[in-house]
């Protein structure tokens, strides 16, 4: 067996969401950094930014001002969601700068600080968003004015139907159009991800050009299903109003999501430019504490062993589908370090009888507790470990699914963990 070493400050553990954004805050502080995962998980994510939409979950209420909804939310102090233990202000600066990283790294989005967009999906509904891609912004802006649109649906894409959606918004919105039309290069059967990289051909472009003009009639907007390109999506989208002379928007789809896959991407260039090492596609097998406080990680597959020697670790994890959490007949469990996880007292009340019911399902809710600092709670409600932080989703007490808060809660809790991590080693070299 060869087993290499490695040394660093900061052990990031997971690479959805959290682990991404406290990777990236953590080397943007100078911070020796690592981080290791797996990666495909950030392909559900629809590209919309969600800070908080719904609070109570019981009464669905829907706020327009997410910091509305996040004051509220904070006056629960017997179940604190991981929002009330960060000032407002440390919220705000985190989306910031990730919004700006974003944006600098070619995948710009647009916000209105003090208010939730509306933005179409692919079922026909209203989403309430923080923060919108550039590349679906105009259908915002469209919904808003309720100008014409065209929606361009292609039979060889499964799971999106632009008639679906008109059909629905119909009464809202009546000036939206819907027509099919074959992708160019005439394939029987396409995945959204071939579509998009097609689409990165100016030739392929040219030719869905020259067989929407005829159907633009008084269209100010162009709706597609979210396949404009991967890694050129800036340019794609640009050239397609460019040459259609309309404005053009992307819709959520299901997944996989190729706004997920361009967040993907642009961690695996950025990261490694900012000096973080990551070990994508692989996880931790083993972690010991050691008696000076850090830990000592283990991963790797077969004869090939990476032993990491970290002074902290960032456990974003998740919950159960990246199985940060794992569903046992005898309880949940936590499945790096076995920490405490607040549940229900047993599984009957796991699940409301009512599968559709408002409330949730109290399964949502658990989680790890933590203190102000975002360490993991032992059983005893003492720090577990004082250098093992914890961010995202595996959090206690939140429903980001319903909550609509999921990109918010992962990127400032994330925020948090890095400056709770930074300052607990203050006044040391790092």
């Amino acid at each position: 067996m060869i087993v290499t070493e490695k040394r660093c400050d900061l052990m990031v553990i997971g690479c959805g969401m959290a682990g991404l954004a406290a990777s990236l805050f953590a080397a943007g502080r100078g911070i020796s950094t690592m981080v290791i995962g797996h990666t495909g998980r950030i392909r559900f994510f629809s590209g919309l930014m969600d800070l908080m939409s719904v609070y109570p979950i019981s009464t669905g209420k829907n706020w327009e001002d997410p910091w509305a909804a996040i004051h509220s939310l904070s006056t629960d102090k017997e179940h604190p969601h991981p929002y009330s233990r960060i000032h407002p202000a440390g919220i705000q600066k985190a989306m910031d700068e990730f919004l700006s990283f974003l944006s600098e790294s070619g995948l710009p989005y647009h916000m209105d600080s003090n208010q939730n967009q509306s933005v179409i999906t692919s079922q026909g509904t209203l989403k309430q968003t923080f923060a919108v891609p550039h590349t679906m912004m105009a259908g915002v802006d469209a919904f808003q004015e309720k100008e014409p649109c065209l929606l361009i649906r292609f039979p060889e894409l499964k799971g999106f139907s632009s008639r679906q959606i008109q059909e629905t918004m119909n009464e809202i919105w009546p000036s939206l159009r819907s027509i099919d039309l074959p992708f160019p290069n005439h394939f029987h059967e396409l995945f959204p991800e071939q579509m998009a990289r097609e689409l990165e051909n100016p030739s392929c472009r040219e030719k869905l050009v020259i067989s929407i003009l005829p159907h633009l009639k008084d269209t100010s907007a162009v709706g597609f299903p979210a396949i404009l390109g991967i890694e050129k999506s800036m340019e794609v989208h640009a050239d397609l109003e460019k040459r259609l002379g309309v404005r053009v928007f992307e819709i959520p789809c299901l997944p996989p999501s190729m706004p997920g896959l361009r967040l993907q991407m642009v961690f695996q260039h950025q990261l490694a430019r900012l000096g973080v090492q990551a070990f994508f596609q692989q996880q931790v097998d083993k972690v010991t504490a050691l008696d000076t406080g850090g830990f000592l990680l283990y991963a790797g597959e077969g004869m090939d062993q990476i032993r990491i020697h970290a002074r902290g670790v960032i456990l974003a994890t998740g919950r159960f589908f990246s199985k940060g959490l794992a569903a046992k007949r005898t309880g949940i469990r936590e499945t790096v370090f076995n920490l405490p996880v607040y549940q229900p007292e047993n599984r009957t009340y796991w699940h409301n009888p009512d599968f559709l019911a408002c409330s949730g399902h109290a399964i949502n809710m658990a989680g790890l507790e933590i203190d102000d600092s975002f360490h993991p709670l032992d059983k005893n409600g003492q720090p577990a470990f004082p250098s093992l932080f914890a961010a995202g989703s595996i959090l206690a007490h939140q429903d980001w699914i319903r909550m609509k808060c999921g990109s918010g809660l992962s990127i400032a809790t994330a925020y948090a963990a890095v400056e709770a991590f930074q300052k607990q080693v203050n006044g040391h070299d790092l």
